[in-house]
């Protein structure tokens, strides 16, 4: 048994099958991500990036053929469902749910177990927040950066091995960006979870190091 910890991403062939032809997005193409760090992949619209994305979290729509592996701590996850597969995702879009007041919505990525345990997760989510006060707070009455926190930690709750961020940034304003990126990177780096961020922005960039072009 392998004793590699984060993910591993060994992409054969990604392709997009159009009236019986297939149109190659991303061929030879392999990624590692230890934990606590953050991989970068940047290429254009329509180079693949999100559905990079989707065939590691295993949401990848039938229109794409991946041939290929994803390997979290060791594991072979790319066979399995998506809710087994331990990876979590953020959007762009923060997507937190309307009807849910800030607590509810973090309460709902808290694995199932006793009550109270389970509001004290949220209670000390929300104090690294630093939005103490919110709980009872609608969503849709937030700023974008308060909305943009909470989505994240929301994904973080449900305790992922890894996580994957679609362009997390992009609808925020230049002063917001720089902090909401400081925020994500330092708790990647505290909680030592792999993260694969795809971007568009050179900023996004964590360490030129861990940065693949497509």
């Amino acid at each position: 048994m392998s004793l590699q910890t984060g993910l591993q991403i060994d992409v054969a062939r990604l392709a997009l099958r159009q009236h019986h032809n297939d149109t190659s997005l991303i061929t030879n193409l392999q990624i590692n991500v230890p934990p606590g760090i953050v991989h970068t992949v940047m290429g254009a619209s329509g180079s693949g990036k999100s559905s990079l994305l989707a065939a590691v979290c295993g949401t990848l729509a039938q229109v794409f053929a991946f041939e290929g592996s994803v390997s979290l701590n060791g594991k072979r996850i790319d066979a399995l469902p998506t809710e087994q597969r331990r990876v979590g995702i953020l959007f762009q879009d923060d997507l937190l749910f309307a009807h849910m007041t800030v607590r509810e919505n973090l309460l709902f990525a808290v694995p199932a177990g006793p009550r109270a345990p389970r509001e004290a997760v949220v209670k000390q989510a929300l104090d690294d927040l630093e939005l103490p006060g919110f709980a009872h707070a609608d969503p849709t009455t937030l700023s974008g950066g308060q909305r943009a926190r909470i989505a994240l930690m929301r994904a973080l709750l449900a305790q992922p091995h890894a996580l994957l961020l679609d362009e997390p940034f992009s609808r925020l304003d230049a002063a917001l960006r720089d902090r909401m990126r400081e925020f994500v990177f330092a708790t990647v780096r505290t909680r030592q979870i792999p993260v694969l961020l795809v971007t568009h922005d050179q900023a996004d960039v964590a360490d030129v190091g861990q940065l693949t072009r497509l």
